[in-house]
């Protein structure tokens, strides 16, 4: 699985969770997931998440931690878990770094009432996509939100290390699927 961190600044819009994008912007070919830094702003328009759009919840942050996920050949299913098994790991790291109280509800993370995360996972017709966003800045949000910088943490570093984690799991996941034997 390709991972990378973003050197450049690139903001989230919500068209950037489709397939082959990771491919097409940096030429990585085949599962991957990349992580950058920059303003998130989806408009309904750009919206996967249903829910949202009848709620007329739009998301806005001017500094995002975002990551995009890709796997090939993967139903929406498999997917969902991969978020949620994501998102566990996000609150895991938070935790290995002092920030305790992060609640788990479902794909979304909180500090008390206060939203850190926004978090997506759909299908392509060639792919399963994940999109999953914490706050760097709290600033001028929608809702009542917590950031990294809340917590003194540099977002790279974060960023590095997360993706580090998931590449990890994906490739316990690959070790143990050859590892076993069918049963009659």
């Amino acid at each position: 699985m390709h991972l990378r961190v973003l050197d450049e600044s690139c903001a989230y819009t919500g068209s950037e969770l489709r397939s082959h994008w990771i491919y097409s912007t940096q030429g990585l070919q085949g599962d991957a997931a990349v992580a950058f830094a920059g303003p998130c702003e989806v408009k309904l328009t750009e919206m996967v998440d249903l829910a949202d759009v009848h709620a007329n919840a739009s998301i806005y942050s001017e500094q995002m931690l975002s990551i995009i996920i890709e796997h090939f050949q993967a139903d929406l299913r498999s997917m969902i878990l991969r978020q949620r098994l994501l998102t566990a790991q996000v609150k895991d790291l938070l935790e290995s770094l002092g920030v305790m109280g992060i609640r788990r509800s479902g794909d979304d993370l909180y500090d008390g009432e206060h939203k850190l995360s926004v978090s997506i996972a759909t299908v392509s017709p060639v792919s399963g996509l994940i999109h999953f966003g914490i706050n760097i800045s709290s600033k001028n949000t929608p809702v009542k939100t917590r950031g990294l910088e809340d917590y003194d943490l540099d977002w790279r570093s974060f960023a590095e290390k997360l993706l580090e984690n998931y590449g990890a799991e994906e490739m316990g996941v690959q070790g143990a699927l050859v590892k076993v034997r069918w049963v009659s």
